[in-house]
């Protein structure tokens, strides 16, 4: 009956919450129905489940379920155990776990809720543009599949589309303001250029600067120090004395005489010098480092700079050519989303004739529905407008909500090639005749075989239709819960027939029903 490779929570533990100390459930896939007296504590269990998956918050000591979901490895950085399990432990603080690894709520949220969906009133998901359009071109494709590569040729174009149009509102801006900054890089480029650095300029002025710093004192150092050359024939004079070769001390004093020599000569160098010029020198490059950082990256500026006045004198040339691709990309994608609009506007009337179909099953006004043009995304140009019987979905009941939502998903699974994971519904079928409740029973039966669904309900219809039935009930001031066998969900549905006084007609008809539903 189900799909193989089910998304499911196969079993859930809770402990310590709220009138519960203990409860192991045990899951089936298909629809699985908890039913029993108000403030039993069913929806407490529910809000437990949706807990330990990040999805709400409680107090529990513990909230744990064990999952058939393969997760992506690579995008979660969490490794698949043989079955997953999703973990809220409550002691100071709040904690969740996913197979042991410490998760915050919102990545555990993020993990869990693409497998599991809670419909509450909040959620409009099913009637955003994107996902009626899903289920209309799913439609489609079955008798034309050639609207695959139809809609992937458009969304190729459509993100070429909006790339050169960016680049066009870039340049448009640019340009705006082109003969401001072109001067500001003429400017900058002149600056530099004036100064016109050179690669370690700056350290070599400095050494200058220091030569002309210590020059006289040195000088007068070297002319004292030459004294010793006065003295030079006694040392040699008496090394011949004592028999000892003189031409260690001989070439000692050639190297002393030739190093004052050389710098003699550097100081002689600088006599033409102007000292003035740098100081002055030094102070130019000193303001290009303290604006640029070094005179490399002075230099590397001027150069980005110059790219940049090159860039603006040629821009009119690169927005003419932007302009004409921009025209071409603007025709494709209006070609293919004509193409793509003239086969939805196909599907629509048999896709309108299909939900009201399901909602006269569910005892619901005729919805109607329309293919509006509106502005370009990256599925085409249309929006499905929906409403029933002319009253905007913001308008119309809870149940109808609720019916009309079941519907739309009812639509979806028809053409659904895997299993989609839980759904998870509060009571659906709250207020609803017996009829209304019988229909919906119906549409989640067939749901079923797509979704394990979790639904709570207060109808003997829907109650009948479970493929797992769970009764909560209070012992005392504590909460159980308790899977119930053919004969136990006879007695509990005439109990939700006929109340605690459970009368012979009540059990006939409650087991009329489950036998009918098998």
């Amino acid at each position: 009956m189900y799909y193989k490779g089910v998304k499911m929570i196969e079993r859930f533990y809770l402990k310590d919450y709220l009138s519960f100390k203990e409860a192991e459930l045990e899951l089936s896939s298909g629809l699985v129905v908890f039913t029993g007296p108000s403030g039993s504590g069913k929806s407490i269990l529910m809000e437990s489940i949706l807990s330990s998956l990040g999805s709400a918050t409680c107090d529990a000591t513990l909230c744990e379920s064990s999952v058939t979901w393969d997760l992506d490895e690579e995008a979660t950085g969490i490794v698949n155990d043989d079955i997953n399990v999703f973990k809220h432990i409550k002691k100071e603080k709040s904690r969740y776990f996913i197979n042991k690894q410490s998760l915050s709520r919102k990545a555990i949220q993020n993990v869990a809720s693409q497998y599991v969906r809670h419909l509450s009133l909040k959620d409009f998901s099913d009637f955003e543009n994107d996902n009626l359009l899903e289920i209309v071109d799913t439609r489609i494709a079955t008798k034309t599949p050639d609207i695959l590569d139809l809609k992937e040729r458009y969304r190729q174009s459509y993100i070429e589309h909006n790339a050169v149009k960016k680049e066009l509102e870039l340049i448009r801006e640019e340009e705006k303001k082109i003969i401001e900054l072109k001067e500001f890089a003429a400017f900058e480029i002149k600056k530099i250029e004036d100064i016109n650095p050179q690669e370690q300029e700056d350290e070599e002025l400095l050494e200058i600067k220091k030569a002309l710093s210590r020059k006289e004192k040195v000088q007068e150092s070297i002319q004292s120090a030459n004294e010793i050359f006065n003295y030079e024939h006694f040392v040699s004079t008496a090394l011949e004395s004592l028999d000892i070769d003189s031409s260690f001390f001989d070439d000692a004093m050639n190297e002393l005489r030739a190093r004052f020599e050389s710098a003699e000569e550097k100081f002689d160098a600088l006599e033409s010098v102007d000292v003035e010029e740098v100081l002055n020198r030094i102070e130019e490059i000193s303001g290009l480092k303290r604006r640029y950082g070094s005179i490399e990256e002075a230099l590397s500026y001027k150069e980005q700079k110059k790219l940049e006045l090159a860039k603006y004198e040629n821009i009119e040339v690169e927005k003419g050519d932007l302009e004409l691709r921009y025209k071409v990309l603007s025709e494709n994608i209006k070609g293919l989303a004509d193409e793509i609009t003239q086969l939805r506007s196909s599907e629509m009337v048999v896709f309108e004739k299909d939900l009201n179909t399901y909602l006269k099953d569910l005892y619901l006004r005729d919805a109607n529905i329309s293919l509006v043009e509106g502005d370009y995304s990256s599925l085409g140009k249309d929006y499905v407008s929906i409403s029933l019987n002319e009253t905007e979905l913001s308008k119309i009941s809870t149940g109808e909500f609720n019916r009309l939502r079941l519907a739309i998903l009812a639509l979806k699974s028809e053409h659904m090639n895997q299993n989609g994971g839980v759904l998870m519904l509060d009571e659906i079928d709250a207020n609803l005749s017996g009829e209304e409740s019988m229909s919906v029973a119906k549409v989640l039966r067939k749901l079923a075989h797509h979704f394990q669904i979790f639904v709570i309900s207060h109808q003997p219809q829907l109650t009948s239709m479970g493929d797992q039935h769970f009764l909560v009930y209070k012992d005392g001031n504590i909460s159980h819960t308790k899977e119930l066998n053919f004969n136990e969900r006879v007695d509990e549905i005439a109990r939700i027939i006929s109340g605690d006084s459970i009368s012979k007609e009540a059990k006939k008809f409650a087991k009329e029903l489950l036998e009918a539903n098998k």
